[in-house]
């Protein structure tokens, strides 16, 4: 290799840096962002050269570019570059510079880079987590509005939104004031159309979504259906990147934080920094054990360790979630590293029933 390459990515424009390896001599270089500048900002130089580029929102074209035009793009962990380089001042020319410092020094934090196929298909479980979150809220808003004026649904319903509680919601909205009304009325309207977007995107995932050996091994984890298991499988990618079962875990989020010191540790909140999708839905794997636990815990098949972990945390509802998800997230290690079913810990292969439990197929989590 001649020369090191780093890019400092914003979203108008890239700073970039080359650095001669034997001289040490360095240009720098501004370059507005339109298709194909990487590239050809990139045509001169060795094949196969590194080109060092920060996890921003804008990598994916970037990232196509860089291979375009014959090199290797390095993604690079940007919080991680930033305590690494250990500088005060931070500018852009600082910041290019310093990402071909750790390069020169071999201590650039780099992470994956998913296939482009692969990131074509998480933007359809990652927008379909967009618009479930949108349904929550403006179910929440609805009740919250009927709430305000001393009205609920009263009759015994499995789902307020359901067919037959909508019946009841509307009803409802007829008794409030004129403008409290006709808010409410387009807050359901704009219900209906969330929910349709969300059917409709269900059933394109269920087409595209191949019942692959990866997306099979994770249904047998408890709590998961096939949405779950679909977003665990791209989310994860290639399950050989992660050394053991607890690196996977902090991926996920599932995993609080440690500060120990003097003798005495303490556990933190979960860690901000990671992969929020995965974590997203370990935790939607997580309240399904919780809902259906007291079945689950009576049974003898393979939900009842993961119901039985719920119970023993006395900590409050928030902990003991955050303790089946980590369970969750570090069994699907094991499951897809060793190309089998998920068992409770302690259980011969055997002995394991697989319909010990009925799972929930968790279709649009709530």
């Amino acid at each position: 290799m001649k020369e090191y390459i780093a890019f400092d990515s914003h979203k108008r424009y890239t700073l970039a840096e080359r650095e001669e390896v034997d001289s040490g001599r360095i240009v720098q270089r501004r370059i507005e962002h339109r298709r194909g500048a990487i590239r050809e900002y990139l045509k001169e130089g060795e094949p196969g050269t590194a080109v060092a580029v920060e996890a921003t929102g804008n990598w994916y074209w970037i990232v196509s570019e860089i291979e375009q035009a014959g090199k290797t793009p390095r993604l690079v962990h940007p919080r991680k570059a930033k305590l690494m380089m250990g500088m005060i001042n931070k500018t852009d020319k600082l910041d290019v510079h310093g990402l071909n410092r750790l390069q020169r020094n071999q201590t650039l934090p780099t992470v994956w880079i998913p296939p482009a196929k692969l990131r074509d298909l998480r933007e359809l479980t990652r927008v379909r987590m967009v618009f479930s979150q949108q349904r929550a809220r403006l179910k929440n808003r609805l009740q919250a509005t009927l709430a305000k004026y001393g009205l609920m649904v009263e009759e015994e319903v499995s789902d307020v939104f359901g067919q037959k509680g909508r019946e009841v919601v509307e009803k409802l909205i007829d008794q409030l004031p004129e403008q409290t009304a006709w808010a409410s009325g387009m807050l359901l309207e704009q219900l209906d159309l969330v929910t349709r977007h969300l059917e409709e995107q269900e059933r394109r995932l269920l087409k595209l979504l191949e019942a692959t050996e990866e997306r099979k091994l994770l249904r047998s984890l408890p709590g998961v259906g096939l949405i779950l298991a679909g977003v665990m499988a791209l989310e994860i990618g290639e399950v050989d990147r992660f050394a053991d079962a607890e690196r996977l875990a902090s991926y996920a989020g599932t995993t609080p934080r440690v500060i120990s010191s003097g003798g005495k540790t303490r556990y933190g909140p979960l860690r901000p920094d990671v992969n929020r999708y995965l974590k997203w839905a370990y935790m939607e794997a997580a309240n399904v054990v919780a809902m259906n636990r007291r079945r689950w815990s009576k049974s003898s098949g393979t939900c009842r360790h993961a119901s039985q972990l719920y119970e023993r945390i006395k900590k409050g509802h928030a902990k003991a979630i955050g303790a089946v998800a980590r369970h969750l997230a570090e069994s699907s290690w094991h499951v897809l590293s060793r190309k089998e079913s998920y068992r409770p810990p302690g259980v011969a292969a055997e002995r394991v029933e697989p319909a010990g439990c009925k799972r929930r197929t968790v279709m649009s989590a709530r």
